[in-house]
């Protein structure tokens, strides 16, 4: 693993490790393409998989509820905040929630990465005209946040997204670069490689969730880091 410099101010936090972004890739490729139940969408310029069904309505439903009961504004990084660009409600889940554990487990154990490695899932709301513009889940090490990134886990590797409840009209995240458009669809997994299979960020892994049109629409959301995540002093 790339080891921390010191420079002029003091030590210099460290850059993501390719290797280990790679190999991460290596581990989750091979046990998704292996697993009956998971299909890969057809590009050849990211790896995207989802799995249908992978949660019962009725797990949903529970979930939503409490995301209704609890959510608050989302936020963006430091330092990256935009009026308007993304405008749902959020509610993070603590890691030893029962509600949600289950769910962590079964993701990990699906990619064949340790939770340890995740951050707390979040489970997030979008009502009519609520969306969040396309960006890239991957971290970009020149911003401002990554000092505080690079000790809660480093570089984000897979992105997990659970669909909850589907809207009537809208709501499809949409990845331009791939040309693909994924519609809600209640119980569906959908995981993506936000790298490249050198470790590298795939610049090809821009998305977005598009705004609701009717309706509302409920997901989970579910990160993995280069190293084991960790609240630092300053997280709620």
């Amino acid at each position: 693993m790339t080891q921390a410099q010191t420079g002029p101010d003091g030590p210099i936090k460290k850059e993501p490790d390719p290797r280990k972004l790679a190999w991460f890739g290596e581990v989750a490729r091979r046990r998704l393409l292996a697993h009956p139940s998971v299909r890969r969408i057809d590009t050849d310029l990211a790896e995207v998989f989802q799995v249908p069904g992978f949660l019962k309505r009725r797990d949903c439903r529970e979930i939503v509820q409490v995301i209704n009961s609890e959510a608050q504004p989302s936020s963006l990084f430091e330092g990256t905040y935009r009026d308007g660009f993304r405008t749902s409600c959020t509610h993070h889940f603590d890691t030893k929630d029962p509600l949600t554990r289950s769910i962590d487990l079964y993701v990990s154990d699906l990619l064949g990465i340790d939770d340890n490695y995740s951050e707390r899932i979040q489970g997030q709301r979008y009502q009519a005209g609520q969306e969040f513009k396309h960006h890239y889940d991957y971290l970009h090490v020149g911003e401002r946040y990554w000092a505080d990134e690079a000790e809660r886990g480093g570089q984000r590797t897979w992105t997990a997204m659970i669909c909850l409840h589907a809207p009537r009209e809208g709501g499809e995240t949409d990845f331009p670069k791939l040309g693909l458009k994924i519609a809600p669809e209640v119980g569906m997994l959908t995981l993506w490689n936000n790298m490249t299979p050198d470790g590298r960020p795939n610049h090809n892994t821009l998305h977005a969730g598009l705004p609701v049109v009717r309706g509302i629409k409920h997901i989970i959301t579910k990160w993995y880091r280069e190293d084991p995540w960790r609240l630092l002093n300053n997280d709620f």
